[in-house]
């Protein structure tokens, strides 16, 4: 038996997914599907966790409480507000689109599956609605749910190609760094004459004690932080791992592939890629366009979509809106100054100033008043006032 028989028996009985990353010798398909959950989960939950602070409000309208208990408190009897809208937003960017029904008890649901049908002019039906693992027989039309459409592309055939050009880079890289980083080293053996096939006390030949021998080693260095090997007659190891130093280029490289994807999805989405990182510098101008860019989109396509199925057209006539607010607020005190300056030079109502930053109208009117402070009042030349009453 050679030495090379002897290793290769120590790890026949080994599961390769000790000692081969699944997504390095896989299909080219889980390669990518790694790098898809990586890359896309960081960024859509990040911008679903910060989506699912909001709060629905009414304005100018009766009888909302029950709405507002739904949209702001329970959806539905598994989730709360939070956890239902994160989930929502999570689903829309995705999977492009996201539908939620309306059940006779009150409950709003998001469908894992449907198919939708549609029409010129008559509502879309949406047909087969799988809510978990139950199908529901009903047919839902546009008018009955609330359905929204996040662009045109999925986001999906934006990463299709980009992850096809990455998966191939990415193995190669974590091949490249297992390799730096392996294990190596020789067994010498004193195999001569036919001593090595006797048969000893314990059943077993010199050679099949070896084998045991060798199989412990092994194990040791592989499951152990520190592994102390006794030395024996006929038997010597050497290892010649890390005798000239490990490089870390490989691992930087791969560090910075995984960077350069989480970029790539966060730029088309409209996430400042700083703040995916933690990162302080430029925060304030970072986080006004995060505001802009990403969450401005999405809490209009929602505020759209619940009131065009909400308030009829004579309701909206009327002045009844619904406002989605409280994502990512803006500090009404670190704007104190511009506000005052805003407010007191009689530019804007106080109320219209409230309603930016989300706060309710002043009652009995009093927002509705424009102040001018003595600083901005018009003031006439050289004394006529006084002329004019003597």
């Amino acid at each position: 038996m050679s030495l090379f028989d002897v290793f290769k028996r120590s790890i026949k009985n080994e599961d390769p997914s000790d000692w081969i990353p699944e997504f390095v010798y896989g299909d080219e398909e889980s390669a990518r599907a790694y790098l898809k959950v990586m890359a896309k989960s960081t960024v859509l939950d990040f911008v679903a966790r910060t989506m699912s602070t909001l709060e629905v409000k009414f304005k100018n309208k009766d009888g909302t409480a029950d709405w507002e208990y739904i949209l702001n408190v329970r959806p539905n009897n598994d989730m709360s507000a939070a956890t239902f809208w994160e989930k929502f937003f999570y689903r829309l960017m995705d999977e492009n689109e996201v539908l939620v029904i309306f059940t006779e008890d009150n409950q709003l649901l998001i469908a894992d599956d449907f198919s939708r049908t549609e029409y010129a002019v008559f509502d879309d039906v949406f047909t087969g609605v799988t809510v978990k693992n139950y199908v529901f027989q009903k047919n839902f039309t546009m008018s009955d749910v609330i359905y929204i459409e996040y662009n045109n592309d999925k986001l999906d055939r934006f990463t299709k190609g980009l992850f096809n050009d990455y998966s191939e880079l990415f193995g190669r890289i974590i091949e490249i760094a297992m390799r730096n980083n392996q294990i190596r080293g020789s067994v010498s053996i004193d195999a001569t004459g036919s001593a090595n096939e006797e048969t000893g006390k314990d059943g077993k030949t010199r050679t099949q004690r070896l084998q045991d021998y060798i199989d412990k080693v092994y194990n040791a260095f592989k499951t152990k932080s520190v592994a102390i090997v006794a030395k024996i007659k006929g038997f010597e190891y050497e290892e010649y791992t890390n005798k000239q130093g490990v490089s870390n280029q490989s691992l930087d490289e791969l560090n910075k592939m995984k960077t350069s994807l989480i970029d790539d999805v966060a730029n088309a989405i409209g996430v400042p890629t700083a703040l995916i990182y933690g990162e302080k510098a430029d925060l304030d101008s970072n986080l006004q366009a995060f505001r802009k860019l990403c969450l401005a989109p999405l809490m209009k396509k929602l505020q759209d979509e619940l009131m065009a199925k909400i308030i009829t057209k004579q309701e909206y006539k009327s002045g009844e809106r619904i406002k989605v607010s409280k994502v990512l607020p803006r500090s009404i005190i670190d704007d104190a100054t511009q506000i005052d300056k805003v407010v007191s030079s009689a530019s804007f109502f106080r109320d219209e100033v409230r309603e930016e930053y989300d706060y309710d109208d002043l009652p009995n009117g009093e927002g509705k008043k424009l102040i001018m402070t003595k600083n901005y009042v018009e003031t006439s030349k050289g004394g006529e006032n006084e002329n004019a009453e003597s």
